[in-house]
């Protein structure tokens, strides 16, 4: 699984501002309910509901707050670059600049937990952190999460 195929152009925000992590959530529904045609309110409710079983801010300014929905058929993406950071609740106690939302079908078991994991091990990777925070435009915010060298099995096979 490539991020290219959980993200596409359209779904890379860059500068986004929010005063806090509920805004921010809403943000991020809105913006994914054109994508996947499903109401923002039913995404916005599904991240709330997973965020009160504890905090998706994984820590170092990272958030990935993910969900499952019924009606949809295939795990979708979305990541922002906040302009300014967010408390978040995250388990190290640090703001949230850098956020990727994931949305399954609910029925998608071992894809969303690869997709997780996948989006986890790229936003571990110090230089890619770097690479993110030091972009302001989202052209290049999909390329540095698109690009073959941020798929460690694609970049060992050649």
């Amino acid at each position: 699984m490539t991020l290219d195929s959980l993200i596409d152009k359209q779904s890379v925000l860059a500068n986004l501002k929010a005063p806090n992590k509920k805004q921010l959530l809403q943000e991020l529904s809105q913006t994914l309910a054109a994508q996947v045609a499903i109401d923002h309110r039913v995404i916005f409710e599904t991240l709330l509901k997973r965020e009160k079983l504890g905090s998706t801010g994984i820590g170092q300014g990272i958030a990935i707050p993910h969900g499952k929905l019924p009606s949809i058929s295939r795990v979708y993406g979305l990541f922002a670059r906040l302009s300014q950071p967010v408390d978040f609740d995250s388990v190290d106690g640090q703001p949230v600049d850098l956020v990727f939302v994931l949305l399954a079908p609910e029925d998608a078991g071992a894809d969303h937990l690869k997709a997780l994991a996948k989006i986890s091990r790229l936003l571990r990777d110090p230089a890619v952190v770097a690479k993110l925070r030091g972009t302001d435009d989202a052209q290049g915010l999909y390329a540095i999460l698109t690009e073959p060298a941020a798929n460690p099995k694609s970049a060992s096979a050649a």
